[in-house]
C-alpha cells in the first residue's frame, strides 16, 4: 500500500519506519529540509529505541523515502497520515495551524480517492474541520479517519508494532475506508476498536488525562506520606497489587511533562469549558502537577538551610523522562528556571537531552558530560529524570566530587538507607 506521512517528529517518523517495516511503501514529508537531508542518509533526528535499525532497513529495502515536496509525497498516495504538531497555545487550547496547512497543501494535490488520517492528537470535531478544508480545494471523493497514536516516547516503535489496541474513527458508514485501514494494519495482532471520528478523538484525550490523573494522585499521596512517616514506594506497591488499579503510572516524583500529557490535559480542559462544562478533576490534576515543581524546590531549599542563592546545584536529567531526548515541558527544565531565578548556579547532565535543553536554557547553565563531573563541587545534587544510570550511581565516587553531601531525589531512584549510610542528607518524594 502507498502511504504518505506528513510530519517526521516523534509520531510521524516512528509510524513511518514501522509501516515500512510492515511492508508498505512509505513517503515521509517534512518542510524542514535539513531534517529531510539527514533522514535520507539514514541519520535519526530523534532518540528512539530501534529507530536507527528500522530507518536504515526501510531505506535499504526501498520501502521508505523522505521528501520536502508535497507534489512528490502525495502523487501516488492511497493513505495520507497527518502527523504534524498540535502544540499548546498560551490559553491552553490546541493550535491546529500546522494541521490546517497540511490539509490545504494535501487537498490541492489530490487526484483520486484517498483516505486522510488524523494521527495527530486533535480536539473533538477536528475531523469535520479537515473535511471542510479539503472540500474547498478538491471535488473528488475522499474519507477522513481519526487514528490516534498511543506511542510512548522511548518505546514508540514497540508500542506501534505491538499495541494494546488500535482505535479508528470513521465518518458514518465508510466501507472503502474501513477496508483500507484494516488492510493497512492486518499484520499487527491487536484488538481494533471501530467507532466514529468524534469518539476516536475523545479516546486519545481521555486516555492521557486519566494517566495524568494517576500521576497527580500518587504525587498527592506522596506529599501526605512526607508528613506522616509513610513510604510512598510501599504505598504505591500496595495499591498497584489491586488489579482494579494496576501499578503503572503510580510512581511519585516531580510530575509529568513532555509533548503529550501537558498539552492534551490542558486541551481537554479547554474543550470542556468551551461547551460550558467545568472539568473540576482535570483542573486539580493540572494544579497538582505544577505544585510538584514547587515541592521539589522546597526540598532543595530545606537541605540548603533556607538559601539557594550562589549555591552550586548539580541536576541529573534534562529530558522529561528516560529513554528520550525530548525536553518539551520537562519538569527538570521548569525547576532549573526557578532555581536560576533564586540565584543558583546550575551544572546539568543528561545522557540524551543536552542538545535540546540548550535550545531552551542556552548558556544560563553549565553542561557536563557525566553525572560525576556535574556533581563536582556541588552543594546539592538533584535527580530530575529516571535514567537507569542515575539509579546506579557510585555513591562513594559521588561523595568525592561534591562539596556538600545533599541529595534531593525527584524520582525516588536511590536506596534511602544506603544513601544516608554513605553520609548524605537525603530527601525523596514521599519517602
Amino acid at each position: 500500500m502507498q502511504i504518505t506521512i506528513i510530519g517526521t517528529g516523534y509520531v510521524g517518523l516512528g509510524a513511518g519506519v514501522c509501516l515500512a517495516h510492515l511492508g508498505h511503501q512509505v513517503a515521509c514529508l517534512d518542510i524542514d529540509k535539513n531534517k529531510i537531508a539527514k533522514l535520507k542518509k539514514g541519520v535519526p533526528t530523534i532518540h528512539e529505541e530501534r529507530l536507527p535499525e528500522l530507518l536504515k532497513k526501510g531505506i535499504r529495502q526501498g520501502r521508505l523515502k523522505f521528501t520536502a515536496s508535497y507534489n512528490e509525497a502525495i502523487e501516488n498516495a492511497e493513505v495520507v497520515f497527518f502527523a504534524v504538531g498540535t502544540p499548546m497555545r498560551s490559553d491552553g487550547s490546541a493550535d491546529l495551524q500546522y494541521l490546517e496547512a497540511a490539509a490545504v497543501e494535501t487537498a490541492k494535490r489530490l487526484k483520486k480517492y484517498t483516505v486522510l488520517v488524523n494521527k495527530s492528537t486533535v480536539p473533538v470535531g477536528t475531523g469535520k474541520k479537515v473535511r471542510e478544508i479539503v472540500e474547498k480545494y478538491y471535488r473528488g471523493k475522499f474519507d477522513i479517519v481519526s487514528n490516534p497514536e498511543f506511542q510512548r516516547e522511548g518505546t514508540a516503535i514497540n508500542d506501534f508494532l505491538k499495541p494494546d489496541r488500535i482505535v479508528v474513527g470513521f465518518e458514518k458508514e465508510r466501507v472503502p475506508a474501513k477496508q483500507i485501514i484494516k488492510t493497512l494494519y492486518k499484520k499487527i495482532k491487536a484488538p481494533m476498536l471501530l467507532t466514529n471520528i468524534e469518539s476516536a478523538e475523545m479516546i486519545k484525550y481521555a486516555a492521557n488525562a486519566f494517566l495524568a490523573t494517576k500521576i497527580s494522585f500518587i504525587n498527592e499521596i506522596a506529599n501526605i506520606c512526607d508528613n506522616n512517616e509513610a513510604n510512598i514506594d510501599d504505598v504505591a506497591q500496595g495499591m498497584g497489587m489491586d488489579k482494579r488499579i494496576g501499578s503503572s503510572f503510580l510512581k511519585a516524583g516531580i510530575g509529568y511533562g513532555g509533548s503529550c500529557f501537558p498539552k492534551d490535559v490542558s486541551a481537554l480542559y479547554k474543550i470542556a469549558g468551551a461547551n460550558g462544562y467545568w472539568f473540576r478533576l482535570i483542573e486539580a490534576v493540572i494544579n497538582i502537577n505544577k505544585y510538584q515543581r514547587e515541592k521539589a524546590i522546597q526540598k532543595i531549599t530545606k537541605l540548603l538551610a533556607g538559601s539557594i542563592k550562589d549555591k552550586n546545584i548539580a541536576v541529573l536529567g534534562l529530558s522529561f523522562k528516560a529513554g528520550t531526548d525530548d525536553t518539551r515541558e520537562s519538569p527538570s527544565i521548569e525547576i532549573i528556571k526557578e532555581l536560576l531565578k533564586k540565584g543558583a548556579k546550575i551544572k546539568a547532565y543528561d545522557p540524551q537531552g543536552i542538545k535540546n535543553a540548550k535550545h531552551i536554557l542556552g548558556n544560563s547553565i553549565q553542561y557536563a558530560h557525566s553525572s560525576y563531573t556535574a556533581a563536582r563541587a556541588a552543594d546539592l545534587l538533584f535527580i530530575a529524570t529516571e535514567w537507569p544510570e542515575f539509579e546506579n550511581l557510585d555513591l562513594k565516587k559521588l561523595k568525592r566530587s561534591m562539596r556538600a553531601y545533599n541529595i534531593v531525589d525527584g524520582r525516588n531512584l536511590l536506596n534511602v538507607n544506603k544513601t544516608k549510610k554513605e553520609g548524605f542528607e537525603y530527601l525523596g518524594m514521599g519517602r
